[in-house]
């Protein structure tokens, strides 16, 4: 084993190398973090005794967000789409061994990898809707080349989190693997894409699926009249719909620039900083050992408050 830095290891076993986060309580995508990712890829990837790379993480949860001590400060370090680069370009393949919750910045972690296997306890999804923003690196350009254009359009503006089985059906997850045993599965999964020459997938380039929408603008408007009442009065689920119109109509990279265009639009807005205010105050209450408080009403909020705050990474 190779210590990358304090939270990044690197194991070669056989032909596989495994790199491994953690970086408690939920291996945010903290500086720390972005910088053993870096690090550990260009390191597995030069190594000529390793053909192919699992990323995966200690503790209880797979990458679940950003560092929110980090948010409004200077970046130091690679950014997340210097890392997503590092990772989507690799000529290895690459396998997201996933537990626990694969949120926002995580699930767009992910979704650069070339193949995604999880336990059926892993739920995944982008939430970033619930504090009024969007997902911004590149999950919305994304998630419809994998999932299709109606169910990234529910799971974008709802923020619901997908359990594994349902991510299996959909494809966002390739392959389930038996729970508690995550590390050995997804060794095993990465030799078997190596005997079977399986291609680097990169979802990037999964074009069908958003160009069957191609053309067909009444998706969009039957799903914005069929929740109409729902969105009333909120920017970021119309701005999220509008990424997916945008993952549907240009090339991938201008896609990214409509993406961070609309991120950037939601983020300097009052409705975004209002909901962002709301979630930290409901998370240092729950930190005050004598505060009681009233549970929020709604779903989305329930979502909200409980999540390790996706949308700071977005913003990286």
């Amino acid at each position: 084993m190779t210590a990358i830095n304090a939270v990044t290891d690197l194991t070669v076993e056989g032909d596989i190398g495994v790199v491994t986060l953690n970086s408690p309580p939920v291996n945010a995508l903290s500086a720390a973090v972005r910088d053993g990712l870096a690090k550990a890829f260009d390191a597995a990837i030069a190594d000529p005794a390793v053909k192919a790379i699992v990323l995966i993480c200690e503790g209880k949860t797979f990458i679940a967000g950003a560092d929110i001590t980090e948010f409004g400060k200077a970046m130091t370090g690679p950014s997340l789409q210097d890392v997503q680069n590092t990772i989507e370009n690799s000529p290895k393949p690459v396998i997201a061994a996933i537990h626990g919750t694969v949120l926002g910045g995580g699930l767009e972690v992910a979704l650069v990898a070339h193949y995604r296997v999880a336990v059926p306890s892993a739920k995944g999804g982008l939430p970033e809707v619930n504090i009024g923003l969007l997902p911004g690196a590149g999950g919305t350009q994304r998630l419809p080349r994998i999932v299709g254009v109606e169910k990234a359009l529910e799971m974008v503006t709802s923020g619901q989190h997908v359990p594994a089985k349902a991510a299996l059906a959909m494809g966002l997850f390739d392959e389930l693997v038996e729970e508690g045993n995550l590390r050995a599965g997804a060794i095993e999964f990465a030799k078997k894409v190596l005997s079977e020459k399986r291609p680097l997938a990169k979802v990037r380039e999964l074009n069908a699926k958003v160009e069957a929408a191609r053309g067909k603008p009444e998706i969009f408007a039957a799903f914005r009249a069929a929740n109409a009442k729902k969105f009333r009065g909120f920017m970021a689920p119309e701005n999220n719909i509008k990424c997916i119109e945008a993952a549907v109509n240009l090339p991938f990279d201008e896609g990214l620039k409509a993406e961070r265009k609309l991120f950037m639009e939601l983020m300097s807005g009052s409705q975004s900083a209002a909901q962002r205010h709301v979630f930290f105050a409901e998370r240092q209450a729950a930190k005050i050992p004598t505060c009681r408080t009233t549970p929020p009403s709604s779903p989305s909020r329930r979502s909200a408050s409980s999540a390790p705050a996706p949308w700071a990474a977005a913003s990286r």
